[in-house]
């Protein structure tokens, strides 16, 4: 029994679909069941109710033999340890209770680089928190995802794609579709064992003058980088209700961005994912355009 945290997000999704086609026992812990496709509700056993709740983590654990992990940020945590380490604390103290033995966490790259980061440098201690249960554990280290550009689909059809970094400031990016892959091969791999990060650095390197060009070139109309305001963003984030100290993590995450946080692994055929941005832009912010 593989057992799925946030299944309705943009990796947990996938991943839900992928173990399915592959006719694995599949255990959903989700706040709405409503949310996940009909054919999803007919074919996995469901738990209802959040993962930081110890009391669902119990039923959902029993018996499981692996967990995939991730932790969706509350965006009004005090500081990002509480949105990450504190309240993965139950999801931990269930894998040692049920004695789970395989778990594949959701986290970022940089991990020992001495650069705090806000969300990542939490997300990084809460990698921590599972190795210490016991149980074999791979964590997905993550760039930057590609998916996020969505999210500016209306002014990507104004002609402008946004981001607070250099222009020409270059950095891996990867695809959720090609996270879901792989954190799908971990899960139904039984010989796995011992602690790891698995540094995945996703399909290519690119900078914000990068996708523009390649969103140009996709959709056929100029599209051109607008360099963002951090402080101006960091108050539009507190003003629809982000803590102060949650937005200033997402400030400090991209600060660390630009650091090079995300630049300090080598890419090897090993760690490079399938997705390239042309790819990803074709399949998915052409059509959310066209829509």
């Amino acid at each position: 029994m593989i057992v799925v945290t946030a299944p309705t997000g943009q990796i947990g999704s996938k991943l839900v679909a992928t173990l399915l086609q592959r006719s694995e026992p599949v255990r959903l812990v989700v706040r709405d069941p409503d949310k996940l496709p009909a054919e999803v509700r007919q074919q996995a056993e469901i738990v209802v109710g959040s993962h930081c709740d110890g009391d669902v983590l119990d039923r959902a654990l029993d018996g499981a033999d692996a967990l995939f992990w991730l932790m969706p940020a509350a965006a009004n945590a005090s500081s990002p340890y509480e949105a990450y380490v504190t309240a993965s604390i139950p999801g931990a103290d269930a894998v040692v209770r049920h004695g789970v033995p395989r778990v594949v966490i959701v986290s970022a790259l940089g991990r020992g680089s001495q650069i705090y980061a806000g969300h990542i440098s939490a997300s990084h201690a809460m990698e921590d928190l599972f190795r210490s249960t016991g149980a074999h554990v791979r964590s997905l280290a993550l760039p930057a995802f590609m998916d996020n550009v969505l999210r500016q689909v209306a002014t990507i059809r104004n002609g402008v794609v946004s981001g607070t970094l250099p222009a020409d400031f270059t950095m891996p990016w990867i695809a959720t579709k090609d996270i879901a892959a792989l954190a799908a091969e971990l899960l139904l791999d039984h010989a796995w064992t011992g602690q790891e990060s698995v540094e995945v650095l996703g399909g290519e390197d690119l900078s914000y003058l990068d996708i523009a060009q390649i969103l140009t070139e996709v959709l056929g109309v100029p599209i051109r980088y607008e360099l963002g305001d951090r402080a101006a963003i960091r108050r539009f984030l507190v003003d629809r209700g982000v803590s102060e100290a949650m937005a200033q993590s997402m400030v400090d995450m991209d600060l660390a961005g630009e650091r090079g946080i995300n630049n300090g692994t080598a890419r090897t055929a090993g760690n490079t994912t399938p997705t390239t941005f042309r790819e990803f832009a074709e399949e998915t912010i052409k059509p959310a355009l066209a829509g």
